[in-house]
């Protein structure tokens, strides 16, 4: 195909369809299905290709997980119903020590992980890529609700049309180089349209219920595999007031992520502090939780670790100039105004007004405003927040 020529096609592609080779990362969900009929509809040359990530049998008939046993016989069954090729590719050794291993050891450090963002940067956006290159594709497309477009002289992320849905919290780790090649073709459809159109091309999957966040887990209980992996995790500790009583003990930091009131086992203790509780603070060495009022987890500003830029210019030139952005700290929230900062060598973030229940381990989003088709310009991994309320004194034991 000449680069050079204009876009003939719903993928921005230079050529028209039938000249054009899509690999469909099809998960066995819905959403995914549907790129794939959507696009061989359109014409296209598509193939399909699931990744196994991990253990077939654990998660065979529990409904919302995925890439296991039935998720693939899913993918499979549309694939053959549209007449294109498929292909499983085995990737749980990696997915083991990229994305579980990682998830285990972030809960021993006191952190609360994002494995979807790990899985996206370390395998999906990474080793399919490769195995696409090899099949000879044009694009790699995937059903996730978020929009791209040429954007200059490279293409841009945006939110997507459906803010219930947007998954670009998920995919801020995205580089330039992998956009040139990624397509999203529900990034202007909302879930109800998806699954119309599922049901107009008779998928067996049209009303399969969504997948869950953390798809490996699958008695949804996650501290079995962090105890097993990262026994450290389960080591017990105390549990203080933010003022520094000691109010009782817990049997290890991974029960416990920032922001969390319920589950913290203290009983009467809680109920004597006279307000609700919220675990504030995880010192994973000292295996301590600490827990206070609502106000203490107001949050003023965030250092980052392995963030990445893509919007316009370049990280550093924007974080030196303290550039106005918005943020996201958590998925289920809209962007908040704030700004980048470079101290020490470290990009910050500074809210403009308080954030609460930041997690370290969590992603911290950029987007260009707060509007809801805000362009992504990338972001990183809360490494530390600062908080307006002082380090606990020196524990001391609760009175009566």
């Amino acid at each position: 195909m000449n680069a050079g020529s204009e876009p003939l096609n719903s993928l921005d592609l230079p050529g028209a369809p039938e000249g054009c080779r899509v690999v469909v990362a099809m998960s066995g969900g819905v959403d995914s299905s549907v790129v794939a009929a959507l696009l061989k509809e359109q014409g296209y040359d598509v193939i399909g290709v699931t990744m196994q990530l991990y253990d077939q049998g654990a998660a065979e008939h529990r409904p919302g997980s995925c890439c296991a046993g039935q998720d693939i016989y899913d993918a499979r069954q549309a694939a053959a119903l549209l007449g294109v090729p498929h292909y499983v590719l085995d990737y749980e050794t990696r997915f083991r020590d990229k994305v579980i291993d990682a998830f285990a050891q972030s809960y021993a450090d006191g952190e609360t992980p994002i494995p979807c963002v790990t899985c996206n940067q370390e395998l999906k956006f990474t080793d399919l890529f490769d195995v696409a290159r090899d099949l000879g594709a044009d694009a790699l497309a995937t059903g996730h609700y978020i929009s791209s477009r040429q954007d200059g002289a490279g293409r841009a992320l945006f939110r997507a049309r459906d803010p219930d849905r947007d998954q670009s919290y998920f995919l801020f780790a995205t580089t330039p180089e992998q956009l040139k090649m990624l397509r999203f073709p529900l990034g202007e459809m909302t879930k109800p349209e998806v699954r119309e159109h599922a049901r107009r091309f008779g998928l067996p999957n049209a009303d399969k219920p969504d997948s869950q966040d953390i798809c490996f887990v699958p008695t949804g209980r996650y501290s079995d595999i962090v105890e097993k992996l990262a026994p450290q995790a389960a080591q017990p500790g105390e549990i203080v007031h933010v003022d520094g009583r000691v109010l009782g003990r817990h049997n290890g930091v991974m029960h416990f992520t920032i922001g969390q009131r319920r589950g913290l086992g203290l009983g009467a203790a809680a109920a004597s502090a006279g307000e609700p509780l919220y675990v504030v603070r995880i010192d994973a060495a000292r295996a301590r939780v600490t827990v206070g009022p609502r106000s203490a987890l107001a949050t003023r500003r965030v250092a980052l670790r392995d963030v990445n830029w893509i919007g316009p210019g370049g990280l550093e030139e924007a974080a030196r100039s303290g550039r106005e952005i918005a943020v996201r700290v958590r998925s289920t929230r809209p962007p908040a105004p704030a700004l980048l900062e470079l101290r020490d060598g470290r990009i910050w973030v500074e809210f403009v007004d308080d954030e609460s229940g930041v997690a370290p381990g969590q992603a911290c989003v950029f987007y260009d405003s707060v509007e809801p088709r805000a362009r992504v310009l990338g972001g990183g991994f809360i490494r530390a927040a600062e908080t307006a309320t002082p380090a606990a004194p020196t524990p001391r034991a609760a009175a009566g």
